[in-house]
């Protein structure tokens, strides 16, 4: 089985093995790249990130120090940005909409270790999707746990722990997160783009 076929395997949830040589080299392949990107100019930001995974759309941003399991199973739109500290386990495929943005220390986890401890020695691992809808707004510290998909324009509060699916349009926060509104228009400030307008 060659690594595309094993990724697909692995996309299906079906347990699969974490230690498989041939993941684990992928795995420190993809740490040298983010090594990279986390230390690259500007310039050079775009493109080393659109190496590292499977698609980005324009201008994506990510800040220092972001990491990546695998990268290859990360499916970024138009205008992302994640804040420091970002980490993705892309075991099952990750897809992130247009303008989405995190804040610091965000976590998306689609991998799991199975329960069984002689399983789990083994390197027994299942990983399911995760979605994220466009302009949806992860703040700081939250986690996002295996085949979670957030609808879009979602704001996730920090400290979130998001263990199931969340609606469009909403506020939701909590361990485990919870929807606390919807966002109506109500929420709206005047705010036009203009910087410091006094």
């Amino acid at each position: 089985m060659n690594l595309s076929e094993k990724f697909a395997y692995m996309a299906t949830g079906q347990p699969y093995n974490d230690l498989d040589s041939e993941l684990v080299a992928t795995r420190r392949q993809s740490t040298i790249q983010t090594t990279a990107l986390n230390t690259a100019t500007e310039a050079q930001q775009a493109s080393l990130f659109r190496q590292l995974v499977g698609s980005a759309g324009v201008a994506p941003v990510v800040q220092p120090n972001f990491r990546v399991e695998f990268g290859r199973n990360i499916h970024v739109g138009d205008y992302f940005y994640a804040n420091y500290d970002c980490v993705m386990l892309d075991g099952a495929p990750i897809t992130i909409g247009n303008r989405v943005l995190f804040g610091p220390k965000v976590g998306l986890y689609t991998s799991n270790h199975l329960f069984d401890t002689h399983e789990r020695e083994v390197g027994g691992c299942i990983a399911k999707p995760i979605t994220i809808g466009d302009r949806c707004w992860l703040a700081a510290n939250v986690t996002v746990l295996p085949g979670v998909t957030i609808g879009a324009g979602t704001i996730i509060g920090a400290g979130s722990v998001v263990t199931h699916d969340i609606p469009a349009e909403v506020i939701a926060a909590g361990n485990p997160c919870q929807v606390l509104r919807a966002i109506t228009p109500a929420d709206k400030t005047g705010f036009d783009g203009t910087t410091f307008k006094l």
